[in-house]
């Protein structure tokens, strides 16, 4: 199965890039500049963009052994700006950025097949190539005479994004490149990413045995089905209680799991994770404990089943949030089998689904014979509860939470909304606000309620749910939950915000 590498150097779109290349058939694989090499596979090299500057010192620079290879290369703005700077041209800071859609004019080119010789194109950038190296031409411009697009042989690079929905023909632009330029053939897709990924578990693991850390989300359910798949009874899913799931949901996991004859079994670890998160209130430092005490479980029930690797539900949102996609990309948040995992650990990671994102590993779930009804659920955090609740965990909250939760994702059921969001659930604010019951005062934590419509989870925006149906779930959590006196509604899109509120 062909591939295309996607090198990140901390661009916000980097995992768009591979997207768009997987939805031409060819498999893109997000790889980091310093461990990078290829394969006998690998059809083409991408470099993302990022937010430093070619000529800033200790700014990433091209993999050495990129330059010993001969591939198509496709530089996305700071990946041209590299191509021309280690080629002996010259990029500086611009008078004036150009920022959001921008005119462009192209050149005839195969890599603009089948494009119009103008339009409309998103641009991110405050440099720009001042003088081109030897054997180096321009194949684009933008309307302010910018240089938007260069060819120097087999190393092409665009200034924009074709990547975004917002420049036209992008789609057109990359499907040139994977399939025209780098003569990729288009073979992948979910069916055949699940045989191979059961062939590379079989190869990693051979005769050595796996733990699953099970969390209840889809993630890890579908990590440990498509593992289960390829070693059968030398996987164990743990799945562990820590007090900080939806309401009810273990045994209903539990069912789920044992009809697709997952071996699991379950720790009771309540008490341990409430006891390390007494007093904490930092949303890095909870998800740390969250992490580490996982890891100290896997560990005990690994050295009583004998196993030496640790399978996890990790997809790509995880990496790139947590900054571990490449050194250059920025952390957002530490998810807690990312970031969040202790430096030391004794077993090793098994990650299947590293390189999805959610809607592909639904779609991998449906392959493995997983029910609708589950893949459909809202996504859950890893961290449970935990990053739900705003400052100390406390098994109070936690309840509270729960209840609160259970509420809104029964009134959405109720009123046939569930599925018209993506992502649904509710927030404990650790402040309390003044309310009535009866003709008392009284005072009560407030609840704040979030939805959002989003693909892979790596943008979102704010459902819009008719005001009826938020009306209606206020009123059945205040009614409901003596200890809420106030329900609110997150308008916030991400960006600017994440989707968890910690």
């Amino acid at each position: 199965m062909d591939e295309i590498l996607v090198v990140d150097y901390g661009s916000q779109y980097t995992a768009l890039l591979a997207r768009k290349i997987r939805e031409n058939g060819v498999f893109g694989r997000v790889v980091s500049g310093e461990n990078f090499r290829v394969f006998e596979n690998t059809k083409g090299v991408i470099l993302s963009g990022g937010p430093q500057s070619v000529y800033e010192l200790g700014s990433p620079r091209l993999p050495e052994r990129l330059k010993q290879i001969s591939v198509p290369v496709l530089g996305i703005c700071y990946g041209m700006h590299l191509i021309v700077h280690e080629a002996g041209g010259r990029v500086v800071r611009g008078k004036t950025g150009e920022y959001g859609a921008t005119t462009v004019q192209y050149e005839e080119d195969p890599l603009f097949e089948g494009v119009p010789q103008e339009g409309e194109a998103w641009m991110s950038h405050g440099d720009s190539v001042e003088s081109l190296p030897r054997d180096c031409r321009v194949i684009a411009r933008s309307c302010n005479d910018i240089v938007a697009g260069i060819r120097r042989g087999e190393f092409l690079g665009l200034q924009f994004h074709p990547e975004v929905r917002h420049t036209d023909y992008g789609d057109r632009i990359l499907s040139n490149f994977a399939i025209r330029i780098c003569k990729a053939t288009s073979a992948w897709d979910i069916h055949n990413f699940a045989d191979r990924a059961i062939e590379r578990i079989r190869d990693e693991v051979r005769d050595e045995r796996v733990i699953a850390g099970l969390s209840g989300g889809v993630d890890s359910t579908v990590s440990a089905v498509l593992t289960a798949s390829a070693i059968g009874e030398k996987l164990k899913g743990v799945f562990v209680d820590h007090g900080l799931m939806r309401e009810g949901e273990e045994s209903e996991i539990l069912h789920i799991l044992r009809a697709l004859n997952v071996n699991v079994s379950v720790v009771d670890a309540r008490e341990l994770f409430f006891d390390r998160l007494r007093g904490v209130h930092d949303p890095e430092e909870k998800r740390k404990i969250i992490g580490k005490s996982f890891i100290d479980i896997f560990e005990k029930e690994a050295t009583s089943f004998g196993a030496t690797h640790l399978l996890q539900g990790t997809i790509m949102s995880d990496v790139i949030e947590s900054g571990h996609a490449s050194e250059a990309a920025d952390r957002i948040k530490s998810h807690h089998n990312v970031a969040g995992l202790p430096l030391e650990m004794k077993l090793k990671l098994l990650e299947p689904l590293r390189q999805l994102f959610k809607d592909e590993v639904r779609e991998l779930g449906r392959k493995l014979g997983i029910s609708e009804k589950f893949l459909n659920r809202h996504p859950f955090p890893g961290p449970g509860l935990g990053v739900r609740i705003l400052g100390e965990v406390t098994p109070e909250k936690a309840r509270i939470l729960q209840h609160a939760d259970r509420i809104f994702l029964n009134t959405l059921r109720e009123m046939q909304e569930e599925q018209a969001a993506w992502q649904a659930f509710a927030v404990l604010l650790p402040v309390h606000s003044v309310g009535l019951r009866g003709d008392k005062r009284s005072q009560g934590y407030v609840i704040a309620l979030r939805a959002v419509d989003s693909t892979e989870g790596m943008t979102a925006s704010a459902h819009e749910f008719p005001w009826r149906v938020l009306k209606k779930a206020a009123s059945k959590i205040t009614s409901g939950i003596r200890e809420v006196s106030r329900v609110v509604y997150d308008l916030t899109d991400k960006p600017p915000a994440t989707i968890e509120w910690e």
